[in-house]
């Protein structure tokens, strides 16, 4: 077969016209679920919030899927995820966020877990015991958007929409504070601590504090802030002092405020505006005049009880106050001496005035008196010193009085010092005990040891005497009483014989107008009386020989 038969043979592709798809009606269903969802995805997609992650040091009672994320008690978003940091250090929870509330979502949004809390403030979080604990949220006030934020370990304390102000409180510690303190204004709770650091410089303490509207607009520059934790208890040169403010107070400390009546307070304080927070009220409210001139008091006696505050007195009015103490080289004995540096204000001086002798004050130019050299150097000349003095018998509290002692010995300034030095005289307790010592010392001078031999030496010989005394008296009352007694007897005898003689005599020479006769009788009547008394004598030598030694006994009335 040739190539040109085999060519014929082959058969013309024909174009077929393609086939008809008929579409089915069961299809109608599946594409409009399919639309819907799409749609339902898409407008969830458009309506859905932010996603965010919040890293807290503990999440405790927080679940996925069931812990709501609340703002004014109000649902705006759900917990998705709870999860462990890469490295472990915090849990990341996970929420989502509702759109509606994704404004509230700033750099300075705060986030913190809430659960039942029971502080001195009060008592928070009793919501959650039936409906689980959920997480709150503060909004904040940054224009820069966030997705990730840190909690707090607790609830703010004073929400931003509260209205009212923060100050801030400087101190060497914290004391007891914490937060929640309270604070008081005339004893009204007013305000709270809300936080609490440490200085930037580490030498202080900043703590801040909310003061609630209208309590705030009494914080003005010239107001004082104090603890008021606790009892304050102090007993100085006053007197025992108790002062509190409150049961919580007492437990969980709190800080008072007022401003002080001699200070004008002005216009209100500025927002986060600092002040001193002061150690109690007394420290607080203290004048401190602009007015201050150090003067320095070098004793020669001991200092303790005397400390810095402590008062200084003029003719026991308050005028001044201890600065500082300490010791004091005196190059003249080279000893170290207890020295005190007092100031005297000079409105606290012309404040115990009358309105008479201030006028009279001014215009005789004394007002100035305390700065004048000479005026000083005068009341010194008229015996003006400085003395320690007991404040408190209790304590053993000192303070220092100015008064006059016409008799101190001379002193004169040396003004070319600073700060100068003015005389002192030593306190009555000083002066007792160098009177004491003076007296100890000429007790210590006396021989005693001498005088005990010469005692001893005179007892034995007065003892001898004493054994010769008895033996004389007992002779004598063996001996000599018996013949007195016998003598006495023969003496009676014969005056009766001499007066019956008389009797027979003649009546012409002896009769009873004759003077024979009458001298005869006084004659006799000497020598009766004369042995009358030798025999009362003889009878109490009887019965008392210790007589002739002692001599008679002093007789009872």
């Amino acid at each position: 077969m040739s190539e040109t038969s085999q060519a014929n043979d082959i058969p013309d592709a024909v174009i077929a016209p393609p086939k008809r798809i008929r579409f089915s009606v069961v299809w109608i269903i599946p594409i409009i679920a399919a639309l819907v969802a799409a749609g339902i995805a898409v407008e969830r997609i458009l309506n859905e919030g932010p996603t965010i992650e919040i890293s807290f040091k503990v999440a405790e009672g927080v679940e996925a899927g069931k812990t709501f994320v609340k703002y004014k008690d109000v649902n705006i978003g759900q917990v998705t995820a709870v999860n462990l940091s890469e490295d472990y250090s915090h849990v990341v929870v996970t929420a989502k966020i509702a759109k509606r509330a994704k404004n509230l979502l700033v750099k300075d949004t705060k986030f913190w877990i809430m659960h039942p809390r029971i502080t001195m403030s009060g008592v928070s979080g009793m919501g959650t015991l039936l409906s689980g604990n959920y997480i709150g949220i503060e909004a904040g006030k940054s224009q820069e958007k966030a997705k990730e934020f840190v909690g707090l370990n607790a609830p703010p304390i004073v929400t931003g929409a509260e209205p009212g102000r923060q100050f801030v409180l400087k101190a060497e510690d914290l004391g007891s504070l914490g937060y929640g303190a309270p604070v008081y204004y005339r004893r009204l709770n007013v305000g709270q601590v809300i936080a609490y650091d440490l200085a930037r410089d580490g030498k202080s303490v900043e703590i801040k504090i909310f003061v609630n509207s209208p309590y705030d607009r009494y914080v003005t520059a010239a107001t004082r802030f104090w603890e008021a934790s606790g009892i304050d208890v102090s007993m100085g040169v006053k007197g025992l002092i108790v002062r509190t403010q409150s049961l919580a107070s007492v437990l969980a400390g709190g800080i008072a405020f007022e401003t002080p009546p001699y200070a004008h307070g002005g216009a209100p304080a500025a927002e986060n505006a600092v002040f001193t927070l002061f150690e109690n009220q007394e420290a607080a409210t203290t004048r401190h005049e602009t007015k201050d001139d150090p003067f320095i008091l070098v004793f020669d006696e001991s200092i303790r009880g005397l400390s810095a505050g402590a008062p200084l007195t003029y003719m026991g009015l308050e005028i001044g106050e201890v600065k500082k103490v300490g010791l004091y080289y005196d190059p003249d004995s080279y000893t170290f001496k207890p020295y005190a540096l007092v100031s005297y204000y000079e409105e606290r001086f012309f404040s115990q005035l009358d309105e008479r002798a201030k006028k009279a004050a001014i215009r005789d130019h004394v007002a100035q008196i305390w700065q004048d050299e000479k005026d000083i150097q005068r009341l010194i000349d008229k015996g003006l010193r400085a003395q320690l003095r007991l404040g408190n018998i209790v304590t053993g509290q000192l303070y220092i009085a100015l008064d006059y002692f016409p008799r101190a010995p001379r002193f004169q300034v040396d003004w070319t010092k600073r700060p100068p030095r003015l005389p002192v005289m030593p306190s009555g307790m000083a002066e007792f005990q160098t009177k004491v010592t003076g007296i100890l010392d000429k007790i210590d001078k006396i021989p005693f040891d001498e005088i005990g031999k010469d005692a001893k030496t005179t007892l034995t010989g007065l003892d001898q005497t004493l054994k010769d005394a008895r033996h004389m008296l007992g002779r004598i009352d063996a001996e000599v009483a018996p013949e007195a007694k016998k003598a006495m007897e023969n003496l009676g005898r014969a005056m009766a014989a001499a007066e019956r003689v008389l009797a027979n005599t003649d009546r012409s020479l002896t009769g009873p107008d004759a003077p024979v006769t009458q001298e005869l009788r006084e004659a006799l009547g000497e020598v009766s009386r004369a042995a009358r008394a030798v025999r009362v004598f003889v009878e109490y030598m009887d019965k008392h020989p210790e007589a002739l030694i002692r001599g008679k006994a002093k007789e009872k009335p």
